[in-house]
């Protein structure tokens, strides 16, 4: 194996391999997500929100998350002018709901119970938990924009839902298999413990 110096100039960069589109998404449908819906307060009065699953935690301190909006949303760029948003993860029993927020066009608050948060953004009332953040940054990120929020409020853990949370893998909705606990004595979760169970259901994206 050669070894280099710090005079020495590192090895070339091999060439980008081209990735074929369609077998990345089908690749990448093979990680497991939750997913939230992204929402804010327009300047008009009118609440607005998207559904995600590009969404997670970057750092404790400060404490920041991030999400990442397609450049084609609609609504991203209602998120953005309101400076501030709220991040609202969604249970098991949600997938109605977030199939209200994955489709473009129309009032996706239309029946939908929210309450209005610290920093003015819609909070659904049947959320897992809500995190309320103020938008602090915005990165390129290829088709999509990565969007950087700071924490500003957090539900109280004591009153985070007591549930399942909604997955999606493979195009599909899905939740955990609820099991009993492990016994004490035991050293480690069994295999069965940590295996998650998907339903059946079709989604349709944030265009």
């Amino acid at each position: 194996m050669p070894t280099f110096t710090p005079d020495t100039p590192p090895p070339p960069a091999a060439p980008a391999a081209s990735v074929d589109d369609a077998a990345m998404r089908e690749v990448l449908s093979s990680f497991c997500t939750g997913v939230a819906v992204i929402t804010a307060l327009q300047a008009d009065g009118r609440p607005t929100g998207m559904a995600v699953q590009s969404f997670a935690s970057v750092s404790l301190d400060p404490p920041l998350v991030c999400f990442c909006p397609a450049k084609t949303s609609t609504t991203w760029p209602k998120i953005s002018a309101a400076g501030r948003f709220a991040v609202n993860l969604l249970a098991a029993d949600q997938q109605e709901l977030c199939r209200q927020f994955a489709v473009t066009g129309g009032d996706k608050f239309t029946g939908v119970d929210w309450r209005t948060g610290l920093n003015g953004a819609p909070l659904l009332t049947a959320a897992l938990a809500t995190i309320e953040c103020d938008l602090v940054d915005t990165l390129p990120g290829g088709d999509h924009v990565i969007a950087l929020g700071r924490v500003t409020a957090l539900t109280p853990a004591d009153r985070v839902r007591d549930t399942d949370p909604l997955l999606y893998f493979r195009r599909t909705y899905g939740r955990l298999r609820t099991l009993a606990p492990a016994s004490p004595v035991s050293a480690a979760p069994s295999a069965a413990s940590r295996s998650a169970s998907i339903a059946s259901a079709r989604s349709r994206s944030e265009a």
